[in-house]
């Protein structure tokens, strides 16, 4: 594959669409050999091709590296939870099936309290289900758990003072990622992997036609 026609574009879609479970590579093929790219367009197609190859690697360097920049600050990993969870509280599936899980736990303690976090039954329209479903959370809107942990967050964040730690932190991670994949030689094994899974990809979107 020639990844120099490949777009920045292409390269985050292709990013967004492959299964991000898979394992990392091994450490030793990771760090096994760095050359000097000739050409800007050499660069260009080798970091887009390190890019897709290592990013699970990345993935889990970048989080090291915001362990290691939160460990001095432990209230600003409190912090980073609270936003992550409050950006996940925006996804149906996870505030849906969030709230499931909390009610079923409350249930084995205090049914009375569980039966309160029931959510308000859909409302009906002409015998119709109403198009605008609202996503409760344990009996409550789901703006309701977004802004009281975005407040949270914030002073969170201010208090900790762990901002400026975040942005170093991902700042390095970022200049790590970028230094490696340019300079980490794409091997054999690293192009059949794209071919190969660029096939199935292929093969994926013709077999549901």
């Amino acid at each position: 594959m020639d990844w120099g026609t490949v777009t920045t574009e292409d390269l985050i879609e292709a990013l967004k669409e492959v299964d991000w479970s898979s394992p990392p590579r091994p450490f030793n093929e990771f760090v096994s050999k760095f050359t000097v790219p000739r050409s800007s367009n050499k660069w260009n197609s080798r970091l887009k091709c390190n890019l897709y190859y290592y990013r699970t690697n990345y993935f889990l360097m970048i989080l090291f590296i915001l362990g290691l920049g939160f460990l001095r600050r432990p209230l600003a990993i409190v912090a980073a939870m609270s936003t992550a969870l409050t950006m996940a509280f925006l996804n149906d599936s996870f505030a849906s099936t969030f709230s499931e899980k909390v009610t079923r736990t409350i249930r084995q303690f205090s049914p009375h309290l569980a039966a309160k976090m029931r959510h308000p039954l859909t409302p009906v329209l002409r015998g119709r289900p109403s198009s605008k479903r609202t996503i409760y959370i344990c009996g409550q809107p789901r703006w309701t758990f977004v802004l009281a942990f975005s407040a949270v967050s914030f002073i969170l964040w201010f208090v900790s003072c762990g901002l400026l730690t975040l942005l170093w932190a991902l700042t390095t991670g970022l200049l790590a990622t970028i230094v490696h994949a340019s300079f980490r030689t794409p091997n054999l094994k690293a192009r059949l992997n794209t071919f190969r899974e660029e096939f199935r990809a292929v093969w994926r979107n013709y077999s549901e036609l």
